[in-house]
């Protein structure tokens, strides 16, 4: 795995290269970065520093993100199967039609993000925060919400979610108190 600075990946990216599948930018500062159509599969972007950057229709397939701060991050149509993302912050990202079948998001804080249309099949959202988030025409068939917070969160389809009396259902209720 090839380790990049921040510099080094931007210099490049600016002169064309797309291609940075499974680099190494850990703990990277790339504030507003933008990364559009990047290829970073099967890369660690651990505790990367990405609030505001433009990832949209980048390929982050397999990717570590765990303790990335994606905060309102441009992540539309983005390839994030299988990912980890665990414990990332994605504070308001935009995820509208973003692939994120199979990845792990146990424990990300996802308040605010709009996820309209993403894929989240198979995806483990435990203990995520999706508190007023908008979750229109996401397919959440099998991803794990035990433990999520859905307080607010906007037009969710749970009916093939997996949910159990620790998940905080958009009406701010659990079910053992429904």
């Amino acid at each position: 795995m090839q380790k990049l600075s921040a510099e080094e990946l931007l210099a490049e990216y600016a002169s064309g290269k797309r291609d940075f599948s499974a680099v190494d930018i850990t703990q990277a500062y790339l504030f507003a970065a933008n990364l559009r159509e990047i290829n970073f599969s099967g890369g660690n972007l651990r505790q990367t520093y990405l609030p505001y950057a433009n990832l949209s229709a980048g390929n982050l397939r397999s990717c570590q993100l765990q303790s990335a701060e994606l905060s309102d991050a441009q992540l539309y149509q983005a390839n994030l199967s299988s990912a980890n993302l665990e414990k990332a912050n994605l504070f308001r990202a935009n995820l509208r039609n973003a692939d994120l079948r199979g990845a792990n998001l146990a424990g990300a804080n996802l308040q605010g993000a709009n996820l309209y249309n993403a894929n989240l099949t198979e995806a483990n959202l435990s203990d995520v925060d999706l508190s007023k988030a908008i979750l229109d025409k996401a397919n959440l068939e099998r991803a794990n919400l035990k433990g999520a917070n859905l307080f607010g969160a906007q037009k969710i389809n749970l009916s093939s979610a997996e949910c159990d009396r620790t998940t905080i259902y958009p009406d701010g209720h659990r079910w053992d108190n429904r």
